[in-house]
């Protein structure tokens, strides 16, 4: 797919659940277009064979930060960490989550409904809390989080995973209402299934029916659910907040 140039040059993004999936394609996009790339993921070996293959691809220096989003202290530690390497941070793709199984609501395990909103939900919150003071302060920042269509339209057999991402797209709308008298931008994107290690562990019959409805009649490729998150990460961007962007081929119905 041809790419047009999006200019991010010298500034600092963090992607969280950065070592695979839309995180890894975002980091790859984020770094061409000249940002320093820092990953937040909670697997450390992964985090660390992420960075290989990036610098492999011709990438320059990449920082990472073994993080917990559904723990404060490890996010804000995190927040320490890369400010101390890098000087602060620009920009925040709050991308990591967990989808849980595929349940009806009445046979949800109570334990995995809590650890689906404690990381999707709470591990957005917690992120945008600890870096939002430092973008006041340089009244400049770029948030971009990662809901789904599913926070829209609900999946069946997915309440808690449904119920996270509607959370995640109301946190949206406050942040970027607070934040409007700043030069800071929060805004979400709505991905239908994309081919990603999460994703692709829910049950087969589950995969079929998302991929029956998306009109596009495909997965949403990686490379361009990027794209759109790398616009959205720029400067460029300096009107659009608290907005909700389409990725579902054609799915959405608002």
């Amino acid at each position: 797919m041809q790419t047009n140039r999006i200019t991010l040059d010298g500034r600092v993004a963090v992607v969280t659940g950065g070592a695979q999936g839309i995180g890894y394609a975002v980091g790859q996009r984020l770094i061409a277009s000249g940002a320093r790339l820092v990953l937040w993921d909670v697997n450390e070996a992964g985090l660390a064979a992420a960075r290989d293959s990036l610098l492999a691809e011709g990438g320059a220096a990449v920082h990472t930060v073994r993080v917990d989003i559904a723990d404060y202290d490890s996010v804000t530690a995190a927040v320490e960490d890369t400010t101390a390497a890098l000087g602060g941070i620009d920009i925040l793709i709050n991308n990591a989550a967990i989808v849980g199984p595929n349940l009806t609501l009445a046979d949800y395990p109570l334990d995995a409904w809590r650890s689906v909103i404690d990381v999707d939900v709470n591990g957005t919150f917690h992120c945008c809390r600890a870096v939002v003071p430092g973008m006041i302060a340089r009244n400049y920042g770029r948030i971009v989080n990662i809901a789904s269509i599913a926070g829209k339209e609900g999946n069946p057999n997915a309440a808690a995973y449904s119920a996270a991402k509607a959370a995640v797209i109301a946190i949206t709308k406050s942040l970027g209402k607070e934040l409007a008298g700043h030069d800071i931008a929060v805004n979400c994107v709505t991905p239908a299934v994309a081919r990603t290690p999460g994703a692709m562990e829910q049950s087969p019959e589950h995969i079929r029916y998302m991929l029956g409805k998306i009109p596009r009649r495909r997965f949403l490729e990686l490379a361009e659910a990027a794209a759109m998150i790398a616009w959205l990460a720029s400067e460029e961007n300096s009107f659009t907040t608290a907005g909700v962007f389409d990725l579902s081929g054609g799915r959405a119905t608002y």
